[in-house]
């Protein structure tokens, strides 16, 4: 256990789930930030968590949300009432929480101006509402807004109020509809890294004519000629199989690493020859065909993890890790195996995190991806 870090799951009845949250956690003398995530069949309760776990520990500053599910350094959890929790020694001053906002291109300048400008936040762990009116945008705005680097994802989407953003002198700070976090100034040591649960099948092509999400032509020929190219005869002879194991993927552009986002396939036209995906595209745009393959994902997970141990001079303090809820045992075949690498090749260190609808790194949203974000 870390001087500086605590954390603890707790699972049961919603009834019992506040009592036994209460009596695992622990914190450090000083403590002064904590993070939360529960899952949907406890979002009944996190109002009456945050108040009990606030009287406890002495912290007045929550952050988090409802998953699809969480997990702990051990286990993943969906489907029953569980919490995650953990608490945290930071510098005074070193972190500011901003609540639920539709506008963070607004809300940040006008409440945190002056604490950004002093403390000019490196890095940012958000959560989003997927019923915000334009999430791209809003990630965009708060890190233009913040000057951080975001992490973080996209909460339950069945919940009233999913997001967590408590500040000294609010009864719970539970909110809806937009985004809420906590910015980390420099004094906060961080390491991050994303993994791709999805590997590319083909070269990245041209899209010549689209509209809105439906993608006409590729490379000068029909998008769906162009597409059973590339996944090979196999799926072609039957397309019906290419549901949830083939998947666009959008090159970020000058991205040095060849990163990209995963979007859903949703349509094929076989009449027209066109292809409709899960986002809006335009002609000129970048594309290609990814598959999405357990052992490929394991293999990029190792790779994560090793690079991110190449960077640390020290174990981790303390880790948050945001993972796409078709991955877990969805992708894997069994439950806990990202958590098992993590340990692997970092090491036992307190770990909570959760399963979004979808993922968040640097200003954008990603899709079958994990973020693991270090306290180092």
């Amino acid at each position: 256990m870390s001087a500086q870090f605590a954390a603890a799951v707790a699972t049961g009845d919603p009834v019992s789930l506040v009592a036994q949250c209460v009596a695992r956690i622990s914190a450090a003398k000083g403590a002064n930030l904590g993070i939360l995530y529960l899952t949907e069949p406890a979002a009944s309760v996190m109002p009456e968590l945050v108040r009990a776990l606030a009287e406890r520990t002495g912290i007045d500053a929550w952050v988090g949300g409802v998953g699809l599910g969480v997990c702990s350094a051990e286990e993943e959890i969906f489907d029953e009432p569980a919490a995650v929790a953990m608490t945290a020694v930071v510098p005074p001053d070193s972190f500011r929480i901003f609540s639920a906002t539709r506008d963070p291109g607004s809300d940040l300048p006008r409440r945190h101006a002056a604490w950004i400008e002093t403390s000019q936040p490196a890095l940012a762990l958000v959560h989003a509402d997927p019923r915000c009116p334009d999430l791209p945008k809003a990630a965009i705005d708060v890190a233009t807004a913040s000057g951080a680097f975001l992490v973080g994802g996209l909460v339950s989407h069945r919940c009233t109020s999913p997001l967590l953003g408590r500040t000294t002198g609010e009864r719970d700070g539970l909110g809806s509809d937009g985004l809420a976090g906590v910015m980390l100034a420099p004094g906060i040591s961080v390491a991050t890294g994303l993994t791709q649960g999805c590997m590319p099948i083909g070269p990245v092509r041209r899209i010549d004519e689209a509209r809105d999400n439906v993608v006409m032509v590729i490379d000068g020929r029909p998008a769906l000629a162009v597409f059973t190219e590339d996944i090979g005869p196999g799926l072609a002879s039957d397309l019906r199989r290419v549901g949830g194991l083939i998947f666009a993927g959008l090159p970020v552009p000058g991205s040095d690493t060849g990163d990209y986002l995963v979007r859903n396939l949703m349509a094929i036209d076989p009449g027209r020859g066109w292809l409709v995906l899960g986002a809006e595209v335009a002609a000129g745009d970048p594309i290609l065909f990814c598959r999405r393959d357990p052992e490929n994902a394991r293999r990029d997970m190792i790779r994560m993890v090793s690079q991110l141990a190449g960077r640390l001079s020290a174990p981790p303090k303390a880790g948050i890790y945001v993972s796409c809820v078709a991955r877990g045992a969805a992708l894997f075949g069994e439950a806990g195996v990202e958590t098992a690498l993590i340990r692997e090749g970092l090491g036992e260190f307190p770990l909570i995190g959760f399963f979004a609808n979808g993922e968040i790194s640097r200003d954008r949203l990603y899709g079958h991806t994990g973020v693991l974000t270090l306290f180092t």
